[in-house]
């Protein structure tokens, strides 16, 4: 397992789900994890040792607040896990203009923020790790590929893509030594597959029928779980893929290959 003790995670929407996964999988590597969410994720924080704050992703005095809470509780910064995001299933006929702007603000907005507060935070330590500070945006494959009704998400997931290259290359033309890459999950099992299931379902499918219908886009036969996602995050954060900046981890059971 990767080490990373005596460093400092943000995980944001890290209440349940994949972000929880992210979080938990950071703390076993031995680093402090402060949990932000906009739900509660005061037991979760408890559960693996961390601490937690309630975050907007959005907003940028929350994030102010999140970068000063991860130095007040544990010395400063040196990982941050952009993982908060909201998925919409529906046709782009059908979709108001009002959600199709509160999904880019949520995961594009979300996102550039976090990394405008943090990336001096973790600058301020970098030296400190042979490789260096790390950023991590969770993407999709719907910021790969195009897929229907997803255009929305899409537009989100594509975004947080090409910011990751661009601030790659950034910080490196800084010499801040941070690295920020991106993971791309396929379809995982989370609360947030429940919603697309009853989006995705066909007729008189029930719940188990649509699974089995996710499953098969996959070539390993599977949805995804929180964990495959989480032991790539661990990855691109730790001195493991200290020669990785820029890249696009693609964690989605071979479905992008077909």
């Amino acid at each position: 397992m990767e080490d990373l003790s005596g460093r400092t995670a943000i995980v944001t929407g890290a209440a349940r789900g994949i972000g929880a996964a992210i979080a938990t999988a950071l703390s076993e590597a031995g680093a402090n994890v402060l949990i932000t969410d906009i739900m509660d994720g005061a037991a979760q924080a408890a559960e693996i040792g961390g601490a937690f704050l309630h975050h907007d992703v959005t907003s940028e005095a929350d994030w102010t607040a999140a970068i000063a809470k991860a130095r007040d509780e544990f010395g400063g910064l040196d990982i941050l896990v952009n993982n908060a995001g909201v998925f919409t299933l529906a046709p782009i006929t059908s979709v108001p203009l009002d959600d199709f702007r509160k999904m880019q603000q949520i995961n594009v907005d979300g996102v550039f923020l976090g990394m405008k507060h943090a990336i001096p935070a973790i600058a301020e330590r970098a030296s400190k790790w042979d490789g260096g500070g790390a950023i991590v945006n969770v993407s999709s494959v719907a910021g790969i590929i195009g897929s229907p009704m997803t255009t929305a998400y899409s537009a989100s997931k594509g975004a947080v893509r090409l910011m990751t290259k661009s601030a790659a290359i950034e910080c490196g033309a800084m010499k801040l030594n941070i690295r920020v890459n991106s993971v791309h999950p396929g379809i995982i099992d989370t609360p947030m597959m429940s919603s697309a299931i009853n989006a995705a379902r066909r007729g008189d499918e029930g719940d188990d029928d649509v699974r089995r219908r996710f499953a098969k886009q996959h070539p390993l036969g599977r949805v995804g779980r929180p964990s495959d996602i989480a032991n790539a995050v661990r990855f691109l954060a730790s001195d493991s893929a200290a020669f990785m900046t820029g890249a696009e981890l693609v964690v989605d059971g071979g479905m992008t290959a077909t």
